[in-house]
């Protein structure tokens, strides 16, 4: 065999039973990606408990999973909004939320800024380009400034947000630019945003905390700081997720402490994408052919997805549960799990972190026809994939309710 991974068991159902995987296929067809209601007011209520002495917003980074349902569940739960785009902004919008509950923090600057503004939605300035800009159009008026504090963490460089290889918010030696184009329009900045990556030490939060409050030591108007998201969930057995009790216990130690010391009570934002959807999604579809390479090659599992619906594995090399369901007696075989793309790229169960290796994974013994299941699909998978490659149609989104009932997401 050539470079493989295996499992030490066979991964297990955790959203759906397999009574619903094959009913729900029957109504919707495959592929098709389900929600679960249930799983993302759960993860939202962990996220609201997250520990700030002087009052906590939680944003959803909408990016990670952009569909009007899950904007509106969050939205009644108690959660704003952060998009990463105008084009974000609006859609948010148009799914009902207020405006000024909407926050954008763009590497693009809408070119509508100003009818957004005017509706109400905040703005957060990720470059000097931008702040100048802002500030040109509205004087006088308040602002959010996004820096890079000089560091990053990350599962790898394809998701590290802060450091001097990443081009994510105003560098922080250029303070004094930020500080002289805010006098120059009559700025007040009053809110510090930086965003590092993903994590799940409480050590690196602590010192991403540390280090944004010694940002806003520059900005006395500063009311706010916003620490971002990258919150890591556990999609595999075995991963560790972060734990946001002691991630939030350390923060709020050191809101508390800044506050003993300079008299300022700062409001604090974070800003969960993944860790609020990611594992409240499951994609069903089904084998659809098989192949072998021989005995120093590879058993090939086909599914009738691919890119077009999850490319985080070709992507980061990200790991996935796969279970195949049917009746036959538990049979582990390894496999390697393709898509069903033109391209050699279309790979499901890639090496960790090395996205052009083939790996096996222990699934149950797999017939073409069989139902296959992947978790942990809720975040940047249906909103962060090759739609419409090779033409193949867009996989249906369905939200299934807390009363198991299951509605379809009209595009």
């Amino acid at each position: 065999m050539l470079s493989s991974t295996t499992s030490l068991s066979i991964e297990k159902l955790q959203l759906l039973t397999p009574t619903q995987a094959h009913d729900l296929a029957a109504e919707y067809g495959s592929p098709i990606f389900v929600y679960s209601e249930a799983a993302l007011l759960a993860s939202a209520r962990r996220a609201l408990a997250f520990q700030a002495p002087f009052g906590l917003t939680v944003r959803y980074a909408m990016k990670a999973n952009p569909i009007a349902p899950i904007l509106r569940l969050f939205n009644d739960a108690g959660l704003q909004i952060d998009a990463s785009s105008g084009y974000e902004a609006h859609r948010a919008i148009r799914a009902g939320i207020a405006a000024d509950h909407i926050m954008i923090t763009s590497q693009q600057l809408p070119e509508d800024l100003t009818a957004l503004i005017d509706q109400g939605v905040r703005f957060n300035a990720t470059s000097l380009h931008q702040l100048t800009s802002y500030g040109r159009q509205f004087p006088g008026s308040e602002v959010s400034v996004r820096l890079n504090p000089g560091v990053g963490s990350g599962h790898s460089p394809k998701t590290n947000t802060g450091g001097p290889t990443s081009s994510f918010g105003i560098w922080h030696e250029d303070i004094p630019e930020v500080k002289r184009l805010a006098a120059a329009h009559h700025l007040r900045i009053t809110k510090i945003h930086t965003h590092i990556g993903a994590g799940t030490d409480p050590k690196v939060w602590h010192e991403a905390a540390r280090l944004t409050l010694k940002l806003v030591e520059h900005f006395p108007e500063v009311t706010t700081i916003n620490l971002g998201g990258g919150f890591k969930v556990a999609r595999m057995s075995g991963e560790q997720a972060t734990d946001l009790r002691s991630v939030s216990a350390v923060i709020a130690e050191l809101l508390a402490l800044f506050a003993a010391q300079t008299g300022r009570q700062l409001h604090l934002e974070i800003e969960p994408g993944t860790y609020l959807v990611a594992g409240a999604g499951s994609l069903i579809g089904r084998v659809m052919d098989q192949t072998s390479t021989g005995e120093a090659g590879f058993n090939f599992l086909k599914l009738n997805l691919g890119l077009t619906e999850i490319m985080r594995p070709s992507l980061y090399g990200a790991q996935h549960p796969i279970i195949v369901l049917n009746d036959t007696p538990t049979d582990p075989q390894p496999y390697v799990v393709v898509g069903h793309t033109c391209e050699s790229g279309d790979l499901l169960t890639p090496e960790p972190g090395q996205p052009d290796v083939p790996a096996t994974r222990q699934l149950q013994r797999a017939s073409i026809g069989d139902l296959v299941v992947i978790e942990g699909v809720g975040a940047y998978c249906a909103s962060m994939s090759a739609k419409g490659y090779n033409s193949f149609p867009e996989a249906a989104e369905v939200i299934l309710h807390a009363d198991g009932s299951s509605a379809l997401q009209q595009p």
